[in-house]
């Protein structure tokens, strides 16, 4: 079995475990009702003998996924958008793991939790139809058009990104921009 593979049976294994717990929180709930016993109480019982927090929150829905450059990838092969803005910043890069949680209100909120080995790497910034991408040595990495504007690149900029380790990837999070100077401005 590949890493990849037991990566994703971990992930299903957490998501039941989270539902398992979200049962249970509102078995306690209910009983705790039908018997007049303070949760409080039960809370804090369980919490001495878990460790665990019942937090009793369960309107919540906790996804973990692999991010692709651009969205988040679920177990299910489910992609959820992840703002540029926060892509940007975050420097995500293609393969890590990001936790998904979707607020009752069906707001999403992103959070990185486990980075991918990576490394930097530098090339030219260039534009092919309307996809910024920076152009290597050996290979043409994309990048997010959010980046691209926040360090106020332009087409023919040097660019330090960061790419995955193995270089296995699409796309490459900005680092950043060095601007190409003119011949005037060399002088």
């Amino acid at each position: 079995m590949k890493d990849s593979q037991i990566i994703e049976k971990l992930n299903q294994s957490l998501l039941s475990a989270k539902s398992a717990l979200d049962a249970v929180t509102k078995w306690t709930q209910l009983l705790a009702e039908k018997n007049d016993i303070e949760l409080d109480t039960i809370k804090k019982k369980a919490q001495n003998l878990t460790g665990f927090d019942i937090e009793g929150d369960s309107d919540e829905k906790i996804v973990e996924g692999i991010f692709d450059g651009q969205n988040m990838i679920g177990p299910d092969k489910t992609q959820y958008p992840v703002p540029a803005n926060y892509a940007s910043k975050s420097k995500l890069v293609e393969g890590d793991t990001l936790k998904l949680t979707i607020q009752p209100n069906g707001s999403f909120v992103f959070k990185q939790i486990e980075l991918i080995p990576r490394k930097m790497t530098t090339g030219k910034l260039i534009l092919e139809g309307n996809q910024y991408k920076v152009l290597c040595t050996d290979k043409t990495y994309s990048v997010l058009y959010a980046s691209v504007t926040f360090f106020k690149g332009s087409v023919g900029d040097n660019v330090t990104i960061i790419i995955p380790e193995d270089e296995k990837a699409s796309w490459g999070a900005i680092e950043n921009i060095i601007p190409s100077l003119t011949p005037t401005e060399a002088k």
